[in-house]
């Protein structure tokens, strides 16, 4: 790095400068001194593509207010110059880093931003927290936070949510961050913030992995950190649950070998009233009771007996100690190698019987396991008169017909609102019901289940309606909730075109979307000397369907007019009610 004037005409604001933007920074603090005294402090600056010319890494607040005090006097000064090697961009951001740190704090965000850049260059975590003195932890919350969303980002800059909360969304999926700004931006919904927040990533209730009584890294459970608070969490809390009361039960075995009495495991979520028992030696009969807290945490408490066992020990009387349980024949390592090689031989002679394996999904579909996770489409939507269309509609009425045949088949209530999920009936005892049941009865209930379980938008929709050739006019009818929704002009002149002619297009192609929407009414209608048109529906619902402008853009239509997979279809975005 060498020291050198440069001419103020020959420097421009680098891109790699944290404050970088289209609109000047503000200099109202610092314009008084450049104009009393001109820039004292040297900016960093590196040479440009341009010969001569050089790029401003740090600084661009002297210099935005140097160009200022030059316009005003009508002549520049050179501008003092530390001069970097050039096309080093980690250096650069790191100059750029250091020197507004150093002296005016950048804004939280924009810092977050910048660090997360320093990575894509190629900076390491240990390289970032030896250059700016900081621990290694602290790198990787700045660095969590800098990619989130854009729109998160914003939303915390402009002070809309809590630090607490867009901490909580570090921990969130792109796919959860984007399903929460949906819940954000919808003002009928309820959108968790704070503590609550987390309990939503972590489908009701984030638990700990401090808490778990078995080896976290020997089991395999997905696991997401907290960087703030330096604590993890289970992404699955019914995996966790299932591992922590086989360690619970273990724990209980080993308690009676050591001579207990009696250990009692209590419901989960019941506490230990502490209050209501006594202590009481192992030879006189005490025994230990095991709570098990919602939030997935055990306490052991050893010696106990009640109250009134307490008051006849201190008679004299001697408390009849329960049946002693016996020792598990197989211990707990034992018991995970035969689930393990049971588990092998059933799923090697499963592929053998497909029938079989239908019902079994049919089954895990329905009830669920701590393996599946299946999820009914909500069919949401912000609008009433939009929900009310679909709910009305022949489609849903003969589907409802249907589901309440295949509830009844199943012996569910027929009031539930859905096949999956919501009813009580044991995984295993549904699984025997559907082996119960002819393949053909069977094939009812999975296409229910299926039909519960497809997300609307999605290119799996398209693929199955190419496939069977749905006619949308058996299914649809315009009404109006269909002519509320329309607002482009365009899309609405090619509307008239096709139920009224292009040359009923062409004469009102100047006239309001009131007006066409009216025509086209008239055309579907038969009214107002309009001719009836039969059978008619709008070329986005059709398969395959089809765009009426050059635009495009509709669901799965391209604006070239093809086909595709979207982005929603991995990762799904639709306004949620």
């Amino acid at each position: 790095m060498k020291l050198d004037f440069i001419d103020l005409g020959k420097l421009s604001i680098s891109k790699t400068n944290m404050r970088y933007a289209k609109k000047a920074p503000d200099v109202t603090d610092i314009l008084p001194t450049v104009r009393a005294r001109g820039v004292l402090v040297p900016l960093i600056v590196r040479p440009n593509c341009a010969e001569g010319a050089f790029e401003i890494v740090a600084g661009a607040r002297r210099f935005t207010a140097a160009t200022i005090v030059a316009g005003e006097k009508g002549e520049a000064e050179p501008m003092p110059c530390a001069i970097l090697e050039e096309g080093d961009d980690a250096a650069a951001l790191e100059a750029s880093l250091i020197e507004n740190v150093a002296r005016r704090d950048a804004d939280e965000v924009t810092q977050w931003v910048t660090y997360t850049r320093l990575v894509r260059e190629g900076r390491s975590i240990a390289d970032i927290s030896d250059t700016f003195g900081m621990p290694e932890a602290m790198v990787k919350r700045i660095l969590a936070l800098g990619n989130l969303l854009p729109r998160i980002r914003s939303l915390y800059a402009k002070e809309k949510i809590s630090a607490g909360t867009v901490r909580h969304l570090t921990m969130a999926s792109k796919s959860q961050q984007r399903a929460w700004l949906a819940l954000f931006d919808d003002p009928e919904a309820y959108c968790p913030q704070g503590q609550q927040l987390k309990n939503w990533l972590f489908g009701g209730g984030a638990i700990s992995a401090a808490h778990a009584l078995f080896d976290v890294e020997a089991s395999g459970l997905a696991i997401i950190a907290d960087l703030f608070e330096d604590d993890r969490y289970f992404a699955d809390s019914d995996a966790f649950w299932s591992g922590q009361f086989a360690a619970i039960e273990e724990r209980r075995s080993r308690l009676l070998d050591e001579g207990w009495s009696e250990v009692v495991v209590l419901p989960k979520g019941e506490y230990f009233r502490e209050w209501e028992h006594r202590h009481a030696a192992k030879r006189k009969g005490g025994r230990v009771y095991i709570e098990v807290r919602e939030s997935g945490e055990v306490d052991i408490h050893e010696g106990y007996v009640t109250a009134k066992e307490a008051a006849r020990l201190e008679k004299g009387e001697k408390i009849e100690a329960a049946t002693k349980t016996s020792r598990p024949e197989l211990t707990s390592r034992m018991q995970t190698y035969v689930d393990l090689h049971r588990h092998a031989a059933v799923r090697a002679e499963l592929t053998g019987h497909p029938a079989v394996a239908v019902r079994l999904m049919v089954a895990h579909a329905i009830a669920g396991s701590p393996l599946w996770n299946v999820r009914v489409e909500p069919q949401s939507a912000k609008d009433d008169d939009v929900r009310e269309s679909v709910e009305v509609s022949r489609a849903e009425t003969v589907f409802d017909e249907k589901r309440r045949a295949v509830l009844a088949l199943l012996g569910f209530d027929a009031e539930e609102p859905t096949v999956t999920g919501g009813n009580s009936m044991p995984l295993a005892d549904l699984f025997q019901r559907l082996l119960d049941l002819p393949d053909r009865a069977v094939m009812d209930v999975i296409a229910i289940v299926m039909g519960e379980t497809l997300f609307a938008g999605s290119a799996a929709i398209e693929a199955v309606g190419l496939h069977i050739g749905i006619d949308m006019t058996a299914w649809w009818s315009a009404d109006d909730a269909f002519f509320a929704g329309l607002r482009d002009k365009e899309a609405l002149t090619a509307l008239v075109a096709e139920v009224g002619g292009a040359e009923v297009a062409a004469a009102n192609a100047k006239e309001k979307g009131a007006t066409l929407k009216t025509i086209i009414r008239d055309h579907l209608d038969g009214t107002n000397g309009r001719t009836k048109v039969e059978g008619w529906v709008p070329r986005w619902m059709a398969f395959p369907p089809a765009a009426y402008t050059a635009r495009g853009r509709v669901g799965t239509v391209t604006a070239h007019g093809e086909l595709t997979v979207s982005d929603a279809e991995n990762e799904p975005q639709r306004e949620a009610a």
